[in-house]
């Protein structure tokens, strides 16, 4: 089976769901606030992100697009990944949440086409799904020891 959207039910999948998250040193809203503040180096800037939602991060971060560090396109999968293991390590109903998809693959489809995190009709790289799938994994090695 699959769960091809991260809506409804699964809502919780998605990066703009509401729960704290932490990275490096600060404390965030949701994964995608702490996601979008990963992308700059000033640590002054970085706090704004602190206080915003998942959308309102995305959007100063689309206003800042020429601050972007220069390394993002290498590190933006490790920082995904650092990220959601944090919001379902942190938060034990999340984890629960994702433990009980079972063996179910993660896609997060979506109508805005993003081919890259996602999938768009029918075609993508679906990376936040195998994230997901990937923190899974670790999480069911590292409590059924």
């Amino acid at each position: 089976m699959v769960i091809d959207e991260f809506r409804g039910d699964y809502e919780f999948l998605s990066n703009m769901f509401e729960c704290p998250v932490k990275y490096g040193n600060m404390m965030f809203k949701s994964s995608e606030a702490a996601y979008q503040s990963a992308k700059f180096i000033d640590p002054e800037f970085k706090k704004k992100f602190a206080r915003l939602t998942g959308y309102e991060a995305k959007r100063l971060a689309q206003q800042h697009k020429s601050e972007i560090r220069s390394d993002w396109y290498v590190i933006n999968l490790d920082v995904m990944y650092e990220v959601d293991h944090d919001k379902f390590w942190r938060n034990g109903s999340l984890r629960n949440k994702l433990l009980a998809t079972g063996n179910k693959e993660l896609i997060e489809g979506n109508n805005w086409k993003d081919k890259f995190w996602g999938v768009y009709k029918g075609k993508g790289e679906n990376n936040l799904g195998k994230i997901h799938m990937r923190v899974r994994t670790e999480f069911k090695n590292k409590l059924h020891k």
